[in-house]
């Protein structure tokens, strides 16, 4: 039987390990101009242990954003390049002949590292993406015939270039999956863009990010964002959002039918609720909204709903059947 959660004690705790959110925002702040959608869901993935893909044009930040965070962090962090001519071996590792000793050493790749950004990850054939998601699953590397823990935290944060498909290789759908998060990043508003003008077209030293937290405090955080409480009737609400996807005519969503080709899978129920709960721990909170799930939903359902032929025809995209859902399946 399950204990009784005591909310006063729990949420003592959440607002003592939550602190450190204020710090992180503060320290970013004085390198990145507004971007606070990217901030939060790469906080939200740190904390639900959860990777994050981001799709966006060049230069919006996309990459000091992720070095800034792992900067404030103070964890290993990795940029790796993706591009045509990448081997599994760069990304691995691989084993080298040592003719001193006359045996095979170990060369670990960039993949050893806390935080690692994956650039522009549709540039790389199949077996490279393939070799970075078994990374991401499994949480280890095997190199020869050892096998290699990855250490904790462990965070892949990918980008994709919508602009430029000539030469790229699109993840499959069943490889997306493995992403807590897709975010759509946009470009600044009129304002964010001034600033951003007026900080950057400066020549000499600019702003850099100092560390406020170390890794063993993010895994900390996870603990207790284990504990933070979800009613039953906020996980019937997660449940009736993903089988609004696979049986619209269940949901008043009829017209829905013949636009979906597949359903967001069972992760995004899992994923949905591991997000939500670090969205309620950044809100200082020990409990779960609606509201928690209906912040997250968009970026963990875009990229597990697969639209129709009928619907990609309609201009009908995967982020307005989301909103239809999210619209119509009634908030508890």
């Amino acid at each position: 039987m399950e204990q009784p959660v005591d909310m006063q004690e729990l949420s003592e705790r959440i607002e003592q390990s939550s602190a450190f959110i204020e710090k992180i925002y503060s320290e970013l702040n004085k390198v990145i101009v507004g971007q606070r959608y990217m901030i939060d869901r790469l906080l939200i993935g740190l904390l639900a242990d959860g990777h994050v893909l981001l799709e966006g044009v060049p230069g919006l930040a996309k990459t000091l954003t992720v070095s800034s965070l792992s900067a404030a962090i103070n964890t290993k962090f990795q940029r790796i390049q993706f591009t045509p001519d990448l081997l599994p071996a760069d990304l691995v590792g691989t084993l080298i002949y040592n003719q001193k000793v006359g045996d095979f050493t170990v060369k670990k790749g960039p993949i050893f590292s806390n935080i690692v950004l994956a650039d522009e990850i549709n540039r790389s054939p199949a077996k490279v993406q393939s070799a970075l998601l078994e990374a991401m699953q499994e949480k280890q590397v095997t190199i020869g015939d050892t096998t290699f823990k990855l250490e904790k935290p462990f965070l892949v944060l990918a980008t994709q270039n919508p602009v430029e498909q000539e030469g790229t290789y699109p993840l499959p759908e069943a490889q997306v999956d493995r992403f807590m998060l897709k975010l759509k990043i946009g470009y600044p508003s009129e304002t964010e863009e001034l600033e951003i003008m007026r900080r950057m077209a400066k020549t000499g030293d600019k702003p850099t990010v100092e560390p406020v937290i170390d890794s063993d405090l993010i895994l900390e955080a996870r603990a207790v964002v284990n504990e933070i409480y979800t009613d039953q009737k906020v996980e019937k609400y997660i449940i009736s959002l993903i089988f609004a996807s696979r049986n619209p005519e269940n949901y008043n969503l009829e017209d829905l039918k013949d636009l979906i080709s597949f359903g967001a899978s069972p992760r995004a129920s899992i994923n949905l609720n591991l997000a939500a709960r670090a969205h309620a721990f950044m809100e200082h909170r020990a409990y779960v909204t609606p509201e928690d799930v209906r912040f997250v939903a968009m970026d963990v359902l875009r990229h597990r709903i697969i639209p129709t032929f009928e619907a990609e025809a309609e201009e009908i995209t995967s982020e307005d059947i989301v909103q239809k859902i999210l619209n119509t399946v009634p908030v508890p």
